[in-house]
């Protein structure tokens, strides 16, 4: 007899007693060896995830699809956790998030005012930069229509519309002395990421980079709205990061490197990672070149990383209130399913070793201005006081 043929005998002779003792250890999962034992009992709570789904499509009343279960019980798992900051995206969430947002219009943010809608900013690269509208100008009148007294909403609706087609702005100064009128196409624009201009403030030119979220490369926007503020004669720069609820830690870091020549940004600790501090990488501007950090409540995750790395490098003032207080942050991972996971995986820490949230997910102190705005911090008033704190520091 072979050697190959007795070794099947042997397996054949052996299948009850394997049969047997499986049977007993499947209800005795306590007694497995660490190793099988943590494996098998992980399978059997993923299996009943997998019953379930399956249960409930089969003998539910009317139809449901195992697909949108699986959604479901994947965004139960995370919805368990009780952290808002953690998600999970379905599949066509994952893909709408993944695209870059954009809308149609002229590329101003703008805001009530008794006269019409004032000009609160105007970013770089629109129509509205090209043909030179200026914060703090008010839009009085839309094609020729006054806007004064109309519900906001439908003032804007007046100004949006399909792209290539023109729209005639009826503009005042801030002083309301005479109206100017400008014809711009509107345009898609992508989500406008930086806004730059410059104001004189007692005599001194001073400028103003406002970002609105830390998405994929928008530290260059902002090294380059700085270097044309600064190319245009402004003596100090206002960085405003109201209402920036954050976006990549990775920018964090090279946006704070504009402004700090060395020394840690952010450290970063988490479970299933290891702990990473983030340094400047060089080539800030010049350090006499004085800074104000302009924040307010929702001012948060990777913009407080940047407002406390300049903070405790003492290298700009903190205008405004205390921020929001996020210090965990979060990772995306893709799924078979084409959805994702947006889980918290950890905690950060500014240069002085601060974590600026409450312990965890709970929002918590934050970063606490030098120069508290006590009203209007989100109002042109905001602003003003940010730019007269800079133009003090001019030497």
């Amino acid at each position: 007899m072979s050697s190959r043929r007795r070794l099947t005998y042997v397996l054949i002779a052996m299948l009850p007693v394997l049969l047997v003792v499986g049977v007993w250890w499947g209800g005795h999962p306590e007694d497995l060896p660490g190793f099988a034992r943590s494996s098998l009992v992980a399978h059997a709570d993923t299996r009943v995830v997998d019953e379930a789904i399956e249960r409930i499509s089969s003998d539910y009343y009317r139809p449901v699809g195992s697909g949108s279960l699986a959604n479901a019980s994947v965004a139960g798992a995370v919805a368990s956790l009780h952290d808002r900051f953690s998600h999970y995206l379905s599949p066509k969430e994952f893909h709408d998030f993944d695209e870059p947002p954009s809308f149609t219009g002229i590329g101003v943010e703008v805001q009530p005012s008794k006269r019409g809608l004032e000009i609160a900013r105007v970013f770089n690269s629109s129509p509205a930069s090209r043909a030179r509208l200026r914060a703090g100008e008010t839009i009085v009148a839309v094609n020729g229509r006054s806007i004064a007294g109309i519900a906001p909403d439908r003032s804007r609706a007046l100004i949006v519309g399909p792209p290539g087609t023109d729209v005639t702005l009826s503009l005042q100064a801030h002083a309301g002395r005479g109206t100017r009128t400008v014809k711009l196409t509107r345009a898609t624009i992508s989500e406008p990421v930086v806004a730059s201009a410059t104001k004189t403030v007692h005599g001194v030119k001073l400028g103003v980079v406002a970002l609105s979220t830390f998405s994929p490369g928008s530290h260059g926007e902002v090294r380059e709205a700085v270097e044309k503020v600064l190319h245009e004669g402004a003596k100090g720069i206002v960085l405003d990061l109201r209402d920036n609820g954050g976006g990549l830690v990775e920018e964090a870091q090279l946006i704070a490197s504009i402004f700090v020549e060395h020394g840690p940004i952010v450290t970063t600790r988490a479970r299933s990672l290891p702990t990473q501090t983030l340094s400047a990488v060089g080539n800030a501007i010049p350090a006499a070149v004085p800074v104000v950090v302009l924040v307010d409540g929702n001012t948060a995750s990777a913009s407080e990383i940047v407002t406390a790395a300049l903070q405790d490098h003492h290298r700009a003032t903190v205008v405004g209130t205390h921020t929001f207080g996020k210090g965990v942050f979060q990772e995306e991972m893709p799924l078979s399913n084409g959805g994702a996971l947006d889980i918290t995986v950890g905690e950060y820490f500014t240069p002085n070793g601060r974590n600026l949230g409450g312990g965890g997910i709970k929002p918590g102190a934050g970063v606490s201005p030098e120069v508290v705005v006590v009203h209007g911090v989100d109002t042109p008033h905001g602003l003003e006081v940010a730019l007269n704190t800079l133009a003090t520091k001019v030497k």
